[in-house]
């Protein structure tokens, strides 16, 4: 990529190559295509119900737990679980949503981040917090979260909840549960899908178009 470009993932059908402006910065849109589905909707859904009896399993039942999802998959990832659970033990966990917009590492050199509304209606204080995200990379979104829910309080733990680790860590953050662990290189992209956002639920690599 050349210097003061940066590239953006689109769903349409997008020239490779093709430059828009903004703010007086060159943004090369690229696109990508489907090189593989990792995960389909039986998987999935099997993921997630054996997530749930870890997270019960690990915490001895639900009665300190509460989800947090990093918008916006993540917030579907957590109330997923949090259904799940419910099943399980009857029980419906507090649930709330975390955006990490102003708490990344790399804000100032972003453009125009899209901000959504944090919402964690529930005292963290001494609650085992499992704070869900549907893709697992370099740990950066991770520390963000986590530095975001601080300022709410101090919960007992912190625990990670991924539906994939794709690897390329940055950061020595691990997750506690997963759904599946997906090599990749990291001129690829995961992509996932969740029916209540996008219509279906899969899991997928993304290559660049053009790519052999």
């Amino acid at each position: 990529m050349p210097p003061g470009e940066e590239a953006f993932f689109v769903s349409g059908p997008v020239e490779r190559g093709a430059i828009t402006r903004d703010g007086g910065r060159r943004i090369a849109a690229v696109e990508y295509r489907t090189k593989a589905v990792v995960m389909d909707t039986e998987a999935i859904d099997r993921a997630l119900t054996r997530i749930a009896h870890e997270i019960l399993e690990a915490n001895k039942g639900c009665s300190e737990i509460a989800l947090v999802g990093i918008v916006t998959r993540g917030s579907e990832l957590a109330e997923r679980l949090a259904e799940r659970i419910e099943r399980i033990e009857g029980v419906r966990v507090p649930v709330g949503r975390v955006d990490i917009s102003f708490y990344r590492d790399d804000v100032a050199t972003r453009l125009s981040p899209e901000v959504h509304r944090t919402d964690i209606p529930f005292d963290v204080e001494g609650r085992h917090i499992v704070l869900a995200d549907d893709v697992l990379y370099t740990g950066r979104t991770i520390r963000a979260a986590m530095d975001a829910i601080m300022d709410y309080g101090r919960p007992h733990s912190v625990q990670l909840a991924v539906l994939v680790d794709r690897g390329h860590r940055e950061l020595p953050i691990r997750a506690d549960y997963v759904g599946k662990n997906v090599p990749t290189s990291r001129k690829e992209r995961v992509r996932v899908r969740f029916a209540g956002v996008d219509g279906a639920d899969a899991a997928e690599i993304l290559e660049e178009a053009g790519a052999s």
